[in-house]
Protein backbone atom coordinates (compact mmCIF):
# COMPACT_ATOMS: atom_id res chain seq x y z
CA UNK A 1 0.00 0.00 0.00
CA UNK A 2 1.69 3.17 -0.87
CA UNK A 3 1.59 6.04 1.35
CA UNK A 4 -0.22 9.00 -0.37
CA UNK A 5 1.83 12.52 -1.45
CA UNK A 6 -1.50 14.66 -0.31
CA UNK A 7 -1.94 18.58 -0.77
CA UNK A 8 -3.37 20.50 1.83
CA UNK A 9 -7.57 20.08 2.32
CA UNK A 10 -9.90 22.40 0.11
CA UNK A 11 -13.82 22.37 1.14
CA UNK A 12 -15.84 21.68 -1.46
CA UNK A 13 -19.59 22.80 -0.38
CA UNK A 14 -22.24 20.49 -0.37
CA UNK A 15 -24.31 22.70 -2.74
CA UNK A 16 -23.90 25.31 -5.47
CA UNK A 17 -25.71 29.26 -4.53
CA UNK A 18 -28.61 28.65 -6.56
CA UNK A 19 -31.56 30.03 -4.90
CA UNK A 20 -34.97 28.48 -3.63
CA UNK A 21 -36.45 26.63 -6.63
CA UNK A 22 -39.60 28.18 -8.63
CA UNK A 23 -40.77 25.06 -9.89
CA UNK A 24 -41.50 21.29 -9.20
CA UNK A 25 -42.08 18.27 -11.41
CA UNK A 26 -42.02 14.60 -10.77
CA UNK A 27 -41.01 11.48 -12.14
CA UNK A 28 -40.09 7.64 -11.74
CA UNK A 29 -36.63 8.33 -12.99
CA UNK A 30 -34.46 11.15 -14.04
CA UNK A 31 -32.13 10.75 -17.32
CA UNK A 32 -29.58 13.65 -17.72
CA UNK A 33 -27.88 14.14 -20.88
CA UNK A 34 -28.82 13.08 -24.27
CA UNK A 35 -25.67 11.41 -25.73
CA UNK A 36 -25.85 7.52 -27.12
CA UNK A 37 -25.91 6.74 -22.82
CA UNK A 38 -28.91 8.89 -21.84
CA UNK A 39 -31.05 8.57 -24.49
CA UNK A 40 -30.41 4.93 -24.79
CA UNK A 41 -31.46 4.80 -21.01
CA UNK A 42 -33.88 7.04 -21.46
CA UNK A 43 -35.54 5.54 -24.07
CA UNK A 44 -35.61 1.40 -22.96
CA UNK A 45 -36.83 3.09 -19.94
CA UNK A 46 -40.13 4.86 -20.91
CA UNK A 47 -40.92 1.18 -22.08
CA UNK A 48 -41.41 0.00 -18.49
CA UNK A 49 -41.70 2.50 -16.11
CA UNK A 50 -44.55 4.98 -15.68
CA UNK A 51 -42.81 8.43 -16.37
CA UNK A 52 -38.77 9.66 -17.57
CA UNK A 53 -37.63 13.11 -17.00
CA UNK A 54 -35.28 13.30 -20.31
CA UNK A 55 -32.97 16.48 -19.20
CA UNK A 56 -30.33 18.08 -21.69
CA UNK A 57 -27.95 21.20 -21.09
CA UNK A 58 -28.66 22.91 -24.30
CA UNK A 59 -30.23 20.56 -27.17
CA UNK A 60 -30.60 17.08 -27.93
CA UNK A 61 -28.18 16.88 -30.50
CA UNK A 62 -25.47 19.13 -28.68
CA UNK A 63 -23.11 16.18 -26.64
CA UNK A 64 -19.89 14.57 -27.30
CA UNK A 65 -21.55 11.24 -28.97
CA UNK A 66 -22.40 13.36 -32.25
CA UNK A 67 -18.57 14.19 -32.01
CA UNK A 68 -17.33 11.11 -32.40
CA UNK A 69 -15.84 10.46 -35.50
CA UNK A 70 -14.20 7.13 -35.80
CA UNK A 71 -16.42 4.42 -35.09
CA UNK A 72 -17.78 2.03 -32.05
CA UNK A 73 -16.12 -1.14 -31.49
CA UNK A 74 -17.58 -4.44 -31.50
CA UNK A 75 -16.77 -7.91 -32.33
CA UNK A 76 -19.11 -8.19 -35.26
CA UNK A 77 -16.56 -10.32 -37.71
CA UNK A 78 -17.12 -14.10 -37.36
CA UNK A 79 -13.12 -14.36 -37.43
CA UNK A 80 -13.35 -11.94 -34.60
CA UNK A 81 -14.69 -12.81 -30.99
CA UNK A 82 -15.05 -11.17 -27.70
CA UNK A 83 -12.48 -12.74 -25.78
CA UNK A 84 -9.42 -10.80 -28.54
CA UNK A 85 -11.89 -7.84 -27.98
CA UNK A 86 -11.14 -8.53 -23.81
CA UNK A 87 -7.90 -9.16 -24.31
CA UNK A 88 -7.10 -5.72 -26.66
CA UNK A 89 -9.11 -3.34 -23.81
CA UNK A 90 -7.25 -4.64 -20.74
CA UNK A 91 -3.71 -4.15 -22.56
CA UNK A 92 -4.77 -1.25 -23.30
CA UNK A 93 -6.48 -0.50 -19.74
CA UNK A 94 -2.45 -1.12 -18.45
CA UNK A 95 -3.75 -3.68 -15.80
CA UNK A 96 -6.25 -1.32 -14.62
CA UNK A 97 -9.55 -2.46 -16.03
CA UNK A 98 -12.05 -4.54 -13.93
CA UNK A 99 -12.62 -7.66 -16.19
CA UNK A 100 -15.87 -8.59 -14.93
CA UNK A 101 -16.98 -5.08 -16.31
CA UNK A 102 -14.86 -5.51 -19.81
CA UNK A 103 -16.31 -9.17 -20.40
CA UNK A 104 -20.05 -7.55 -19.84
CA UNK A 105 -18.82 -4.83 -22.77
CA UNK A 106 -17.41 -7.21 -25.15
CA UNK A 107 -20.00 -10.04 -24.87
CA UNK A 108 -23.37 -7.82 -24.55
CA UNK A 109 -21.51 -5.37 -27.02
CA UNK A 110 -22.71 -6.97 -30.22
CA UNK A 111 -26.15 -7.28 -29.44
CA UNK A 112 -26.05 -4.00 -28.61
CA UNK A 113 -25.13 -2.52 -31.80
CA UNK A 114 -27.48 -4.97 -33.80
CA UNK A 115 -30.21 -2.82 -31.58
CA UNK A 116 -28.69 0.22 -32.85
CA UNK A 117 -29.26 -0.99 -36.29
CA UNK A 118 -32.56 -2.27 -35.72
CA UNK A 119 -33.43 1.52 -34.26
CA UNK A 120 -32.23 3.17 -37.55
CA UNK A 121 -28.61 3.79 -37.26
CA UNK A 122 -27.42 3.36 -40.45
CA UNK A 123 -23.59 1.94 -40.61
CA UNK A 124 -21.26 2.06 -43.74
CA UNK A 125 -21.83 -1.49 -45.50
CA UNK A 126 -18.95 -3.80 -47.38
CA UNK A 127 -20.21 -4.43 -50.95
CA UNK A 128 -21.83 -7.54 -49.57
CA UNK A 129 -23.94 -5.85 -47.19
CA UNK A 130 -22.14 -6.37 -44.20
CA UNK A 131 -21.72 -3.87 -41.83
CA UNK A 132 -17.75 -2.36 -42.86
CA UNK A 133 -15.29 -2.72 -40.01
CA UNK A 134 -11.89 -1.02 -39.60
CA UNK A 135 -9.09 -1.08 -37.45
CA UNK A 136 -7.91 1.90 -35.13
CA UNK A 137 -4.88 2.08 -32.57
CA UNK A 138 -4.26 -1.07 -29.84
CA UNK A 139 -6.84 -3.44 -31.49
CA UNK A 140 -5.63 -6.51 -33.07
CA UNK A 141 -9.04 -7.12 -35.45
CA UNK A 142 -11.09 -4.94 -37.67
CA UNK A 143 -14.17 -4.12 -35.57
CA UNK A 144 -14.52 -0.52 -35.40
CA UNK A 145 -18.14 0.43 -36.98
CA UNK A 146 -18.53 3.32 -38.49
CA UNK A 147 -21.18 5.71 -40.04
CA UNK A 148 -20.82 8.41 -43.00
CA UNK A 149 -16.91 7.89 -43.54
CA UNK A 150 -15.79 9.70 -40.22
CA UNK A 151 -19.55 11.16 -38.60
CA UNK A 152 -20.85 7.54 -36.72
CA UNK A 153 -21.74 9.82 -33.77
CA UNK A 154 -23.75 11.93 -35.64
CA UNK A 155 -25.60 9.08 -37.30
CA UNK A 156 -25.85 7.30 -33.94
CA UNK A 157 -26.93 10.41 -32.53
CA UNK A 158 -29.45 10.93 -35.29
CA UNK A 159 -31.16 7.26 -34.80
CA UNK A 160 -31.65 7.73 -31.18
CA UNK A 161 -33.06 11.17 -31.24
CA UNK A 162 -35.18 10.03 -34.34
CA UNK A 163 -36.18 7.67 -31.89
CA UNK A 164 -37.49 9.74 -29.25
CA UNK A 165 -39.48 12.03 -31.95
CA UNK A 166 -41.55 9.13 -32.90
CA UNK A 167 -42.58 8.63 -29.40
CA UNK A 168 -42.54 12.30 -28.00
CA UNK A 169 -45.97 12.46 -27.84
CA UNK A 170 -46.41 9.41 -25.53
CA UNK A 171 -46.78 11.08 -21.90
CA UNK A 172 -44.35 8.57 -20.39
CA UNK A 173 -41.22 10.19 -21.27
CA UNK A 174 -41.00 14.50 -21.21
CA UNK A 175 -38.35 16.13 -22.72
CA UNK A 176 -36.30 19.06 -21.00
CA UNK A 177 -33.66 21.08 -23.41
CA UNK A 178 -31.93 23.77 -22.32
CA UNK A 179 -31.63 22.79 -18.74
CA UNK A 180 -28.30 22.51 -16.11
CA UNK A 181 -28.55 20.36 -13.84
CA UNK A 182 -26.82 21.94 -10.38
CA UNK A 183 -26.74 19.69 -7.68
CA UNK A 184 -28.35 16.22 -7.05
CA UNK A 185 -30.66 16.37 -4.36
CA UNK A 186 -30.75 13.80 -1.19
CA UNK A 187 -33.02 12.71 1.35
CA UNK A 188 -31.39 12.87 5.56
CA UNK A 189 -30.15 9.60 4.38
CA UNK A 190 -28.05 10.24 2.08
CA UNK A 191 -31.01 8.48 -0.61
CA UNK A 192 -30.63 10.64 -4.04
CA UNK A 193 -34.00 11.92 -5.08
CA UNK A 194 -33.76 14.15 -7.41
CA UNK A 195 -31.74 17.04 -8.80
CA UNK A 196 -31.55 21.09 -9.01
CA UNK A 197 -31.85 22.16 -12.62
CA UNK A 198 -31.81 25.61 -14.11
CA UNK A 199 -34.00 25.86 -17.51
CA UNK A 200 -33.20 28.85 -19.48
CA UNK A 201 -36.65 29.39 -21.68
CA UNK A 202 -40.38 30.47 -21.26
CA UNK A 203 -43.05 29.35 -19.44
CA UNK A 204 -43.15 27.44 -15.95
CA UNK A 205 -40.29 26.19 -16.49
CA UNK A 206 -37.91 28.57 -16.25
CA UNK A 207 -34.77 29.89 -13.99
CA UNK A 208 -34.31 27.29 -11.01
CA UNK A 209 -36.57 23.77 -10.14
CA UNK A 210 -36.21 21.26 -8.60
CA UNK A 211 -37.44 17.39 -10.36
CA UNK A 212 -38.18 14.81 -7.94
CA UNK A 213 -37.56 10.98 -8.89
CA UNK A 214 -37.46 7.41 -7.49
CA UNK A 215 -33.40 7.48 -9.41
CA UNK A 216 -31.52 9.71 -11.05
CA UNK A 217 -28.90 8.49 -14.06
CA UNK A 218 -25.96 11.02 -15.02
CA UNK A 219 -25.01 10.87 -18.44
CA UNK A 220 -23.56 14.03 -18.41
CA UNK A 221 -20.40 13.51 -20.73
CA UNK A 222 -16.94 14.54 -19.51
CA UNK A 223 -14.44 17.28 -18.03
CA UNK A 224 -12.63 18.51 -21.51
CA UNK A 225 -13.54 22.01 -20.96
CA UNK A 226 -11.15 22.17 -17.78
CA UNK A 227 -8.19 22.44 -20.15
CA UNK A 228 -7.50 25.02 -22.76
CA UNK A 229 -7.42 22.45 -25.28
CA UNK A 230 -9.73 19.99 -26.08
CA UNK A 231 -11.37 17.76 -28.68
CA UNK A 232 -15.05 18.27 -26.70
CA UNK A 233 -17.83 20.48 -26.92
CA UNK A 234 -18.67 23.47 -24.82
CA UNK A 235 -21.03 22.11 -23.03
CA UNK A 236 -18.39 19.20 -21.50
CA UNK A 237 -17.55 21.02 -18.26
CA UNK A 238 -18.36 18.20 -15.71
CA UNK A 239 -21.41 19.26 -14.44
CA UNK A 240 -22.19 15.46 -13.44
CA UNK A 241 -19.51 14.54 -12.04
CA UNK A 242 -19.00 17.42 -10.15
CA UNK A 243 -22.63 16.97 -8.29
CA UNK A 244 -22.23 13.69 -7.59
CA UNK A 245 -18.84 14.75 -5.98
CA UNK A 246 -20.94 16.94 -3.72
CA UNK A 247 -23.49 14.52 -3.63
CA UNK A 248 -20.94 12.38 -1.35
CA UNK A 249 -20.69 9.45 -4.49
CA UNK A 250 -17.24 8.17 -5.21
CA UNK A 251 -15.04 9.30 -7.71
CA UNK A 252 -12.43 7.16 -9.34
CA UNK A 253 -9.41 6.86 -11.80
CA UNK A 254 -9.89 11.16 -12.40
CA UNK A 255 -5.82 11.34 -12.77
CA UNK A 256 -6.23 8.93 -16.10
CA UNK A 257 -7.16 11.54 -18.96
CA UNK A 258 -6.83 10.48 -22.66
CA UNK A 259 -5.02 13.03 -24.65
CA UNK A 260 -5.60 12.13 -27.59
CA UNK A 261 -2.61 12.25 -30.28
CA UNK A 262 -3.54 13.67 -33.41
CA UNK A 263 -5.80 16.97 -32.69
CA UNK A 264 -5.06 19.83 -35.16
CA UNK A 265 -2.79 22.10 -33.89
CA UNK A 266 -4.07 25.75 -34.55
CA UNK A 267 -1.25 27.22 -33.21
CA UNK A 268 -0.37 28.82 -29.53
CA UNK A 269 -2.87 30.28 -27.57
CA UNK A 270 -5.98 27.97 -29.26
CA UNK A 271 -8.09 27.39 -26.96
CA UNK A 272 -11.72 25.58 -26.65
CA UNK A 273 -12.65 22.60 -29.26
CA UNK A 274 -10.17 21.74 -31.60
CA UNK A 275 -10.13 20.01 -34.59
CA UNK A 276 -9.63 16.03 -33.78
CA UNK A 277 -8.20 14.05 -36.73
CA UNK A 278 -9.76 10.14 -36.07
CA UNK A 279 -7.50 7.18 -35.37
CA UNK A 280 -9.23 5.91 -38.22
CA UNK A 281 -7.04 7.98 -40.43
CA UNK A 282 -3.98 5.99 -39.08
CA UNK A 283 -6.26 3.05 -39.02
CA UNK A 284 -5.78 3.31 -43.23
CA UNK A 285 -2.22 3.87 -43.36
CA UNK A 286 -1.28 7.43 -42.30
CA UNK A 287 1.64 8.15 -40.17
CA UNK A 288 3.58 10.15 -38.36
CA UNK A 289 6.65 12.50 -39.10
CA UNK A 290 8.99 15.24 -37.43
CA UNK A 291 10.10 18.27 -39.00
CA UNK A 292 12.76 16.09 -40.53
CA UNK A 293 10.15 13.79 -42.09
CA UNK A 294 10.95 10.84 -39.76
CA UNK A 295 9.03 8.09 -38.57
CA UNK A 296 9.48 8.27 -35.55
CA UNK A 297 6.56 5.71 -34.20
CA UNK A 298 8.64 2.80 -35.67
CA UNK A 299 10.04 1.02 -32.99
CA UNK A 300 7.90 2.69 -30.06
CA UNK A 301 6.10 -0.23 -29.91
CA UNK A 302 4.74 -2.89 -31.93
CA UNK A 303 2.45 -1.60 -33.30
CA UNK A 304 3.86 1.66 -33.73
CA UNK A 305 1.46 4.54 -35.42
CA UNK A 306 -1.56 2.42 -34.25
CA UNK A 307 0.17 1.97 -30.64
CA UNK A 308 -2.61 2.32 -27.92
CA UNK A 309 -3.29 6.59 -27.45
CA UNK A 310 -0.92 6.99 -24.44
CA UNK A 311 1.86 5.48 -26.01
CA UNK A 312 1.61 7.44 -29.18
CA UNK A 313 0.94 10.89 -27.32
CA UNK A 314 4.05 10.70 -24.99
CA UNK A 315 5.99 9.46 -28.00
CA UNK A 316 4.69 12.98 -30.09
CA UNK A 317 5.72 15.24 -26.56
CA UNK A 318 8.90 12.87 -26.22
CA UNK A 319 9.58 14.05 -29.93
CA UNK A 320 8.46 17.48 -29.58
CA UNK A 321 10.50 18.12 -26.22
CA UNK A 322 13.69 16.87 -28.47
CA UNK A 323 13.35 18.82 -31.69
CA UNK A 324 11.62 21.69 -29.81
CA UNK A 325 8.78 21.77 -31.89
CA UNK A 326 5.00 22.93 -31.33
CA UNK A 327 3.83 19.62 -33.29
CA UNK A 328 4.26 17.20 -35.52
CA UNK A 329 2.52 16.10 -38.77
CA UNK A 330 0.25 13.56 -39.76
CA UNK A 331 1.19 12.14 -43.65
CA UNK A 332 -1.73 11.30 -44.99
CA UNK A 333 -1.13 11.79 -48.83
CA UNK A 334 -0.37 8.82 -50.31
CA UNK A 335 -4.37 7.95 -48.86
CA UNK A 336 -4.68 9.68 -52.18
CA UNK A 337 -7.51 12.20 -52.69
CA UNK A 338 -10.60 9.94 -53.68
CA UNK A 339 -9.61 7.44 -50.69
CA UNK A 340 -9.61 10.20 -48.09
CA UNK A 341 -13.11 12.35 -49.62
CA UNK A 342 -15.27 9.53 -49.60
CA UNK A 343 -13.58 8.03 -46.22
CA UNK A 344 -13.11 10.85 -44.10
CA UNK A 345 -15.38 13.67 -46.05
CA UNK A 346 -15.76 15.70 -42.60
CA UNK A 347 -12.29 15.39 -41.36
CA UNK A 348 -11.19 16.30 -45.31
CA UNK A 349 -13.51 19.42 -45.60
CA UNK A 350 -13.03 21.07 -41.93
CA UNK A 351 -8.56 20.41 -42.88
CA UNK A 352 -9.39 22.37 -45.99
CA UNK A 353 -11.50 24.87 -44.15
CA UNK A 354 -8.32 25.40 -41.77
CA UNK A 355 -5.98 25.91 -45.08
CA UNK A 356 -4.52 22.42 -44.97
CA UNK A 357 -5.81 19.77 -47.31
CA UNK A 358 -5.00 16.03 -46.40
CA UNK A 359 -4.70 14.81 -49.81
CA UNK A 360 -1.21 17.01 -50.55
CA UNK A 361 -0.36 18.65 -47.37
CA UNK A 362 0.98 17.37 -43.96
CA UNK A 363 -1.57 18.04 -41.24
CA UNK A 364 0.21 19.68 -38.28
CA UNK A 365 -1.08 17.35 -35.15
CA UNK A 366 -0.46 17.57 -31.10
CA UNK A 367 -1.74 15.81 -28.10
CA UNK A 368 -4.84 17.67 -26.73
CA UNK A 369 -7.35 16.42 -24.23
CA UNK A 370 -10.06 14.05 -25.38
CA UNK A 371 -11.61 11.31 -22.75
CA UNK A 372 -12.00 11.31 -18.69
CA UNK A 373 -11.38 7.40 -18.28
CA UNK A 374 -12.53 8.11 -14.73
CA UNK A 375 -15.77 9.49 -12.72
CA UNK A 376 -18.48 8.50 -10.86
CA UNK A 377 -17.65 4.89 -9.49
CA UNK A 378 -20.04 2.46 -10.39
CA UNK A 379 -20.87 -0.82 -10.33
CA UNK A 380 -21.84 -3.57 -13.23
CA UNK A 381 -25.42 -1.88 -13.20
CA UNK A 382 -24.55 1.17 -13.33
CA UNK A 383 -24.98 2.12 -9.05
CA UNK A 384 -23.05 4.97 -7.29
CA UNK A 385 -22.50 4.35 -3.89
CA UNK A 386 -25.24 6.49 -3.31
CA UNK A 387 -28.50 4.88 -3.50
CA UNK A 388 -31.01 6.17 -6.61
CA UNK A 389 -27.51 7.67 -8.43
CA UNK A 390 -26.67 6.11 -11.54
CA UNK A 391 -23.66 7.14 -13.94
CA UNK A 392 -23.24 5.69 -17.26
CA UNK A 393 -20.84 7.21 -20.60
CA UNK A 394 -18.26 9.27 -19.61
CA UNK A 395 -19.35 10.57 -16.66
CA UNK A 396 -18.90 7.12 -14.89
CA UNK A 397 -16.06 4.75 -13.96
CA UNK A 398 -17.40 1.61 -15.05
CA UNK A 399 -14.00 -0.07 -14.88
CA UNK A 400 -14.28 -0.96 -18.87
CA UNK A 401 -10.93 1.88 -19.43
CA UNK A 402 -8.97 0.86 -16.74
CA UNK A 403 -5.71 3.79 -17.00
CA UNK A 404 -6.59 4.18 -20.63
CA UNK A 405 -9.42 3.83 -22.96
CA UNK A 406 -9.05 1.73 -26.12
CA UNK A 407 -9.77 3.34 -29.21
CA UNK A 408 -13.87 3.04 -30.37
CA UNK A 409 -14.79 1.48 -26.79
CA UNK A 410 -16.67 4.87 -25.50
CA UNK A 411 -20.07 4.44 -27.54
CA UNK A 412 -20.04 0.67 -27.06
CA UNK A 413 -19.86 1.71 -22.95
CA UNK A 414 -22.63 3.71 -23.64
CA UNK A 415 -25.20 1.51 -25.00
CA UNK A 416 -23.98 -1.81 -22.87
CA UNK A 417 -23.98 -0.33 -19.53
CA UNK A 418 -27.11 2.68 -20.40
CA UNK A 419 -29.49 -0.56 -21.02
CA UNK A 420 -28.02 -2.03 -17.93
CA UNK A 421 -29.11 0.64 -16.14
CA UNK A 422 -32.43 0.72 -17.34
CA UNK A 423 -32.93 -3.24 -16.46
CA UNK A 424 -31.79 -2.72 -12.71
CA UNK A 425 -34.07 0.50 -12.31
CA UNK A 426 -37.07 -1.13 -13.53
CA UNK A 427 -36.73 -4.31 -11.31
CA UNK A 428 -36.24 -2.00 -8.63
CA UNK A 429 -39.21 0.24 -8.98
CA UNK A 430 -41.35 -3.09 -9.98
CA UNK A 431 -39.74 -4.61 -6.31
CA UNK A 432 -40.78 -1.10 -4.49
CA UNK A 433 -37.32 -1.09 -3.47
CA UNK A 434 -37.03 2.47 -4.59
CA UNK A 435 -39.56 4.43 -3.36
CA UNK A 436 -39.86 8.02 -3.69
CA UNK A 437 -38.35 9.99 -0.79
CA UNK A 438 -38.75 14.12 -0.26
CA UNK A 439 -35.41 15.64 -0.14
CA UNK A 440 -33.14 17.32 2.67
CA UNK A 441 -33.22 21.18 2.25
CA UNK A 442 -30.17 22.73 1.57
CA UNK A 443 -28.45 24.69 4.01
CA UNK A 444 -24.55 24.91 3.04
CA UNK A 445 -23.12 28.40 2.57
CA UNK A 446 -21.34 28.70 -0.72
CA UNK A 447 -19.99 31.03 -3.63
CA UNK A 448 -19.56 30.60 -6.95
CA UNK A 449 -16.60 31.88 -9.08
CA UNK A 450 -17.11 34.01 -11.80
CA UNK A 451 -17.15 32.72 -15.45
CA UNK A 452 -14.05 35.19 -15.68
CA UNK A 453 -12.00 32.75 -14.01
CA UNK A 454 -12.32 29.78 -16.47
CA UNK A 455 -9.55 30.51 -18.48
CA UNK A 456 -7.36 30.96 -14.84
CA UNK A 457 -8.68 27.20 -14.27
CA UNK A 458 -8.06 25.65 -17.79
CA UNK A 459 -4.40 27.42 -17.76
CA UNK A 460 -3.67 26.17 -14.50
CA UNK A 461 -4.67 22.59 -15.61
CA UNK A 462 -3.04 22.51 -18.90
CA UNK A 463 0.09 23.96 -17.17
CA UNK A 464 0.19 21.21 -14.03
CA UNK A 465 -2.05 18.52 -14.60
CA UNK A 466 -2.01 18.47 -18.31
CA UNK A 467 -0.24 15.64 -20.66
CA UNK A 468 3.06 15.71 -18.39
CA UNK A 469 2.96 16.04 -15.04
CA UNK A 470 5.27 16.41 -12.31
CA UNK A 471 4.99 16.75 -8.05
CA UNK A 472 5.81 20.51 -8.43
CA UNK A 473 3.36 21.00 -11.38
CA UNK A 474 0.46 19.37 -10.05
CA UNK A 475 1.33 21.30 -6.45
CA UNK A 476 0.84 24.38 -8.03
CA UNK A 477 -1.83 23.77 -10.12
CA UNK A 478 -3.64 23.06 -6.78
CA UNK A 479 -1.89 25.96 -5.21
CA UNK A 480 -3.62 28.60 -8.07
CA UNK A 481 -6.98 26.62 -7.84
CA UNK A 482 -7.57 26.73 -4.42
CA UNK A 483 -6.09 30.27 -4.36
CA UNK A 484 -9.41 30.89 -7.14
CA UNK A 485 -11.56 29.44 -4.80
CA UNK A 486 -10.32 31.78 -1.86
CA UNK A 487 -9.76 34.98 -2.78
CA UNK A 488 -11.97 35.66 -5.79
CA UNK A 489 -15.37 37.34 -5.53
CA UNK A 490 -18.06 35.74 -5.14
CA UNK A 491 -19.93 35.28 -8.34
CA UNK A 492 -24.04 35.67 -8.73
CA UNK A 493 -25.38 32.48 -10.28
CA UNK A 494 -25.35 32.02 -13.93
CA UNK A 495 -25.00 29.14 -16.04
CA UNK A 496 -21.19 29.84 -16.78
CA UNK A 497 -20.58 30.46 -12.91
CA UNK A 498 -21.95 27.21 -12.16
CA UNK A 499 -19.85 25.74 -15.10
CA UNK A 500 -16.60 27.51 -13.69
CA UNK A 501 -16.57 26.15 -10.11
CA UNK A 502 -17.76 22.64 -11.61
CA UNK A 503 -14.42 22.99 -13.74
CA UNK A 504 -12.61 24.18 -10.63
CA UNK A 505 -13.82 21.60 -7.55
CA UNK A 506 -13.08 18.79 -10.53
CA UNK A 507 -9.90 20.46 -10.98
CA UNK A 508 -8.85 20.54 -7.52
CA UNK A 509 -9.61 16.10 -7.01
CA UNK A 510 -8.08 15.36 -11.11
CA UNK A 511 -4.79 17.05 -9.51
CA UNK A 512 -4.72 15.55 -6.32
CA UNK A 513 -5.12 12.35 -7.87
CA UNK A 514 -1.99 13.54 -10.55
CA UNK A 515 -0.13 14.56 -7.34
CA UNK A 516 -0.40 11.53 -5.06
CA UNK A 517 0.05 8.90 -8.06
CA UNK A 518 3.64 8.49 -8.23
CA UNK A 519 4.44 6.55 -11.55
CA UNK A 520 3.63 6.66 -15.02
CA UNK A 521 0.61 4.53 -16.68
CA UNK A 522 -1.65 4.73 -19.21
CA UNK A 523 -2.85 8.81 -19.44
CA UNK A 524 -1.09 9.52 -16.61
CA UNK A 525 2.30 10.73 -16.92
CA UNK A 526 5.01 12.03 -14.15
CA UNK A 527 8.07 13.28 -15.81
CA UNK A 528 9.20 12.79 -12.09
CA UNK A 529 8.21 8.94 -11.94
CA UNK A 530 8.60 8.05 -15.67
CA UNK A 531 8.42 4.19 -15.40
CA UNK A 532 5.54 2.01 -14.29
CA UNK A 533 5.38 1.15 -10.54
CA UNK A 534 3.28 -2.21 -9.99
CA UNK A 535 5.04 -3.21 -6.91
CA UNK A 536 3.47 0.13 -5.05
CA UNK A 537 0.22 1.27 -7.42
CA UNK A 538 -1.71 -1.33 -8.96
CA UNK A 539 -4.30 -0.15 -7.74
CA UNK A 540 -7.08 3.01 -8.19
CA UNK A 541 -7.75 6.22 -5.96
CA UNK A 542 -11.26 6.70 -4.91
CA UNK A 543 -12.08 9.98 -3.78
CA UNK A 544 -15.27 10.84 -1.45
CA UNK A 545 -16.51 14.25 -0.31
CA UNK A 546 -16.88 15.33 3.61
CA UNK A 547 -17.96 18.31 4.92
CA UNK A 548 -14.52 19.21 5.51
CA UNK A 549 -12.39 18.47 2.64
CA UNK A 550 -12.28 15.55 0.10
CA UNK A 551 -11.12 12.43 0.98
CA UNK A 552 -8.65 10.09 -1.28
CA UNK A 553 -8.18 6.43 -0.18
CA UNK A 554 -6.13 4.04 -2.41
CA UNK A 555 -7.99 0.92 -3.31
CA UNK A 556 -5.19 -2.07 -4.65
CA UNK A 557 -6.73 -3.93 -7.51
CA UNK A 558 -7.06 -7.30 -6.23
CA UNK A 559 -10.24 -5.71 -3.90
CA UNK A 560 -11.42 -3.02 -6.21
CA UNK A 561 -13.69 -5.78 -8.57
CA UNK A 562 -17.17 -5.08 -8.79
Amino acid sequence: MPELATLPPVRIPRYLLAGAPGWTTRADVIVVGSGIAGLTCALRLREQVDRVLLVTKTVLSAGSTAWAQGGIAAALDPEDSPQEHLEDTLVAGVDLCDESAVHALVNEGPERVRELVALGAEFDRAPGGDILLTREGGHHRDRIAHAGGDATGAEISRALIEALERVKNDPGIEVIEHALVVDVLTDGADRVCGATLHVIGEGEQDGIGAAHARAVVLATGGLGQIYASTTNPSVATGDGMAAALRAGARLADLEFVQFHPTVMFLGEGSTGQQPLISEAVRGEGAFLVDDSGTRFMQGQHPQADLAPRDVVARAIVARMRETGAEHVWLDARHLGKDFLEKRFPSIVARSRELGYDPATQLIPVAPAQHYASGGVWTDLDGRSTLDGLYACGETACTGVHGANRLASNSLLEGLVFAHRIAEDITARIQSGELAQVEPHAPDDDTSLLPEECRLDVQRAMTAGSGVVRSAESTAQTYAAISHLLAATAPAQPTTAAWETTNLAHLGLVLTAAAHARQETRGGHERIDYPERDDINWLGHLHHVHTPESVTMTFVPQEDSHR
